[in-house]
């Protein structure tokens, strides 16, 4: 039987092997587990692992929903960002920028003291990774941001 962690997101793709594929190579992805629909390639559950954290998806079956499909490109994008955070970020971000991930904001030293960036997976999913470079005390925040920000 499977251990999950009490927070999973679940994520509906247009091409759930495809996904699967493209998060194994690109995110390093661990698959953990993959059921298929009876007589069918379509993918009704699978569970991932990325760095050590967990996703679980599915293929969209809007015939199970009045014909509405549910994919972050049928809804004109996602207002979701799945967060990484880890160790190693920069090697992390080189792999998924060469699987072919869409950056939306470069990898960078960020005021607030990780190393963040974000980017769109071609599913439509957004995703964001840092890694905690500098802790600031709430004061020393408060400054970087007001610099930051130009206030």
């Amino acid at each position: 039987m499977e251990s999950y962690p009490s927070l999973i997101p679940y994520l509906v793709v247009r091409d759930a092997a495809a996904a699967i594929d493209f998060y194994k190579s690109a995110l390093g992805a661990m698959e953990i587990v993959r059921h298929h629909m009876p007589e069918s390639t379509k993918i009704t559950h699978a569970h991932l692992v990325i760095s050590d954290g967990s996703i679980m998806l599915s293929d969209d079956f809007p015939e199970m929903r009045g014909g509405k499909a549910s994919t972050p490109e049928a809804l004109g994008g996602s207002p979701v960002t799945i967060h990484l955070q880890m160790a190693g970020v920069d090697s992390f971000w080189e792999r998924a920028v060469a699987g072919g991930v869409t950056v939306t904001m470069p990898l960078a030293d960020q005021f607030w003291g990780d190393r963040y960036g974000q980017f769109t997976d071609p599913f439509g999913h957004k995703w964001s990774v840092g890694q905690t470079k500098i802790s600031l005390s709430e004061e020393q925040l408060k400054e970087a941001a007001r610099v930051w920000f130009k206030i």
